[in-house]
């Protein structure tokens, strides 16, 4: 298991002061929020005891002074585009961020729709939030945005965007994912509030690259193995080592288009108020970091999980080559094969021994629990039962399947469902302990033992269906895959 290595009651204190102390600076402050604000598990994985939602506690602790804008790409919404992860479309996960955002009561001013162009698909989504009383907001796009300075900074430029009216001191932008527009939109209302004459500054808060560890530290590789598609890089932040004679850790993007977004601020507020791409950042998650070398070994397991994250995207036709070969890169300045994640081994040598699809999980250092494939369970159902019997300190032997419940399972699957094969899957062997528990006292023992299954390490040997893949992400369980299918290499007869 994880040692818990990141000190979340310090990360909250010091970037709530951070927030504080820079919006004094002001009178409204927009925080260009990056990730995932309600269930960062990138951040849990790499910082062993980071709580994906963590930084909502933190706006809950600033409620009264936070009103909330979700910006959205207009493109992603006409194209149906889908969030990497969950596989959840932009249209649905603003719904669903609308939700989230109500749940806690904290307000949402509005959806900004950014580029936007008038199409029947974006039209039916406005009026959809508008019958739901949800606001809506359009931003334009500008030709040769951000090149084109003066035109951009202009009543023409950013005035003929929709302006959002707030009294809320601290504006939280956030989006259903990347390429969303966020910077375009905060530099958009910065000149609006500046015609209004109200003094408007700007923050990002990315989690990563983290600015104060270093350029080869296994976080910040990991950051640049979760966004190969994005082509993000990390570097050291030349403007900040000019300016205070201080290494610091920042990304290609923002380096790049600094000299720009310093012309545009320049132009709002006659003066730029940063001298650095990091000086725009307020993350204070380094500084929360409470065992270094816990973080490295997580952060080593996460470069290993996504370079095989990408081989299958890119075996499924989902990604270029290119993808495969900076994964390979960043392996290689990481100093990594794929064997050093432990489970790695283990599973394709237990292959080897029962000639089946199986997975390895690694319960504790050196220790191991096996999932087989059989024609009564998939590998991934026979895992979870092994590993929860192995929690709850029952015998290995105890059989709670018994043909009175998988008769009639079976007979819906095969004869009605017009499945190919019966096997239980991860999802339905939870479904049957679940009922199973109201009688019997061994399965309330499993299903107890839950909890203790978030952060193992687990491999497959072959390709696991996306459905039972989504249950080991909620089950916390980071698993990578074999690229091949099951059935193409076992005969299970």
């Amino acid at each position: 298991m994880k040692n818990i290595s990141f000190d979340n009651e310090k990360y909250l204190n010091i970037q709530k002061k951070a927030i504080l102390e820079r919006i004094k600076k002001f009178n409204k402050l927009y925080i260009e929020f990056g990730g995932k604000l309600f269930d960062d598990l990138h951040a849990s994985r790499v910082l062993p005891g980071f709580q994906p939602d963590i930084k909502l506690k933190l706006l809950l602790n600033l409620k009264k002074d936070i009103g909330i804008a979700i910006v959205v790409n207009s493109d992603d919404i006409i194209s149906g585009k889908a969030r990497n992860d969950t596989g959840i479309t932009y249209c649905d996960e603003v719904k669903r961020l609308i939700k989230c955002f109500q749940n806690v009561q904290l307000e949402i001013l509005g959806i900004v729709f950014n580029f936007y162009k008038p199409n029947l698909v974006i039209d039916n989504f406005i009026g959809f939030l508008k019958k739901n009383k949800i606001k809506t907001f359009k931003n334009y796009k500008i030709d040769n945005y951000p090149e084109n300075v003066s035109f951009i900074v202009s009543k023409n430029g950013f005035g003929k965007n929709d302006y959002i009216k707030t009294t809320r001191s601290i504006i939280v932008v956030t989006a259903p994912g990347p390429g969303s527009g966020k910077m375009a939109f905060c530099l958009s209302q910065l000149y609006n509030d500046n015609q209004n004459n109200i003094k408007a500054g700007y923050v990002k808060y990315e989690t990563f690259p983290t600015w104060n560890l270093s350029l080869t530290h296994p976080v910040n590789l990991a950051y640049e193995a979760a966004t190969v598609d994005l082509n993000d890089i990390n570097l050291i932040d030349p403007y900040h080592l000019k300016a205070y004679g201080q290494i610091a850790i920042n990304y290609n993007r923002d380096i790049e288009s600094f000299p720009i977004l310093q012309m545009i601020f320049k132009k709002i507020y006659g003066s730029s108020p940063y001298k650095s791409p990091t000086d725009m950042g307020i993350n204070k998650v380094g500084f929360a970091i409470a065992d270094d070398n816990a973080v490295r070994q997580a952060g080593n397991d996460e470069i290993i999980r996504r370079f095989f994250k990408t081989l299958k995207k890119n075996f499924l036709g989902k990604c270029p080559d290119s993808e495969v070969e900076k994964a390979k890169n960043i392996l290689f300045k990481a100093n990594l094969n794929i064997f050093d994640r432990h489970c790695v081994k283990v599973c394709l040598k237990k292959e080897k021994e029962v000639n089946k699809a199986c997975i390895a999980l690694e319960k504790n250092k050196n220790e191991f629990i096996f999932g087989k494939q059989s024609p009564i369970m998939t590998a991934s159902a026979s895992l979870l039962i092994n590993v929860l019997k192995s929690f709850a300190e029952l015998d290995e032997k105890l059989l709670f399947l018994s043909p009175e419940i998988l008769s009639p399972i079976n007979n819906l699957k095969i004869k009605i469902l017009k499945n190919n094969e019966a096997q239980i899957n991860i999802k339905e062997l939870l479904i049957i302990l679940a009922l199973l528990s109201k009688t019997n006292k061994n399965v309330q023992k499993l299903l107890k033992q839950i909890n203790k299954l978030n952060g193992l390490q687990a491999h497959s040997s072959v390709i696991i269906s996306d459905d039972e893949l989504n249950i080991f992400q909620k089950l916390g369980i980071d698993i990578t895959e074999e690229i091949k299918y099951a059935e193409k290499n076992f005969n299970f007869n």
